[in-house]
């Protein structure tokens, strides 16, 4: 709703300041075009470790530099901080941002592990604050539908799925230079499997519910950034008693299938972004010809984070709960390819 003031003219909508807290994710370029071409948020402030990299990222967004971090938390101007630190880096910042009460944008994972993406969960619901991270492929038409077809029962009870997210990270030397730490998990809190997969764990999950147990096969195919893992398939069982197959990897040259669905009604897959849609409760859904009954898709996630910062209601963002389990199910794949065997994930 506009405001009119008593001259009759139309109040500019109130701007939320934003800080910049690390800029070492590879997507950073790409928030800061999202951030550029908006009205209603900016950047003041911009903080990294790498004071040459926090200088190119203030300039972009013609921002100040700021040498101390807790200025950050302690600046009233600043509404809203977006994390895009290494992944071993999130937890100090994410906690003190907490307690500053910073809504927050955190890139994903949320933590190397279990343990340390509990400590920001708990620090983050004790403040009540706003949270989002990059899970963008919520706001997909297809995944959109599916979710509701699993929710409404239209495939029946769902014994398998399948889900793929791969891309040629590794083949086109992608992390050779600005984003090299993301192909060193002792930073990164993982490799390819993770990198990739997580966005796939968290549709699986968003469709599908909590994770009873996992495992995983994960592989080193190029040994371009040493032993740091390029692919892998994991096997996951839902509290449900659904199962599911997950793919990820940083050395595919095509990924035409991405999803698959068997449930005992119904069928549903994915192919070259088309989703094929049959069930026996659906009038119409045959499976013979691309279904295109779809939701309006979302707005990208990190828009999702700035329309919420900016008062937009009933704005639909991952909570840290559900992101803190993906970064526990994502523990027990790794910990399943290193022991072959399944692994309960930590409850959060």
């Amino acid at each position: 709703m506009q405001i009119i003031n008593q001259n009759n003219k139309e109040k500019e909508p109130e701007m939320t300041n934003l800080a910049l807290v690390g800029c070492a994710h590879i997507h950073t370029p790409g928030f800061i075009k999202r951030i550029k071409a908006r009205s209603d948020v900016k950047v003041i402030s911009v903080w990294d470790h790498d004071t040459v990299r926090a200088q190119k990222n203030a300039a972009e967004l013609e921002a100040a530099v700021v040498s101390d971090v807790n200025s950050i938390w302690s600046d009233p101007k600043i509404g809203a901080v977006v994390i895009c630190s290494e992944t071993n880096r999130h937890e100090p910042l994410v906690i003190a941002a907490a307690a500053a009460k910073k809504p927050m944008f955190v890139e994903k994972p949320l933590g190397m592990g279990s343990a340390d993406s509990k400590r920001m969960l708990t620090a983050i619901e004790k403040a009540g604050i706003l949270f989002q991270t990059g899970y963008f492929m919520r706001g997909n038409p297809v995944n959109q539908f599916l979710r509701q077809a699993v929710q409404q029962g239209w495939l029946g009870k769902v014994t398998r799925a399948r889900y793929s997210n791969c891309h040629k990270g590794s083949l086109a030397g992608w992390f050779d230079t600005d984003w090299r730490w993301m192909a060193d998990p002792s930073i990164a809190g993982c490799g390819a499997y993770g990198d990739l997969g997580t966005h796939a764990l968290d549709i699986l999950m968003w469709m599908f519910g909590d994770v009873a147990r996992a495992t995983a096969s994960i592989q080193v195919v190029t040994h371009r950034y040493g032993e740091c893992d390029e692919s892998g398939e994991g096997l996951i069982e839902f509290t449900n008693g659904a199962r599911a197959t997950m793919a990820a990897g940083w050395v595919d040259i095509a990924d035409p299938v991405k999803l698959q669905i068997s449930g005992t009604e119904g069928h549903a897959y994915v192919i070259n972004d088309q989703l094929f849609f049959q069930s026996s409760q659906v009038p119409g859904a045959d499976g013979k010809q691309p279904w295109t009954q779809l939701p309006a898709a979302w707005p990208h996630a990190f828009d999702l984070f700035l329309d919420a910062v900016s008062g937009k209601p009933n704005v639909p963002l991952s909570t840290v709960r559900e992101v803190a389990a993906r970064s526990a199910v994502m523990e027990a794949l790794y910990k399943g390819a290193a022991t072959r065997q399944w692994v309960e994930p930590e409850k959060m």
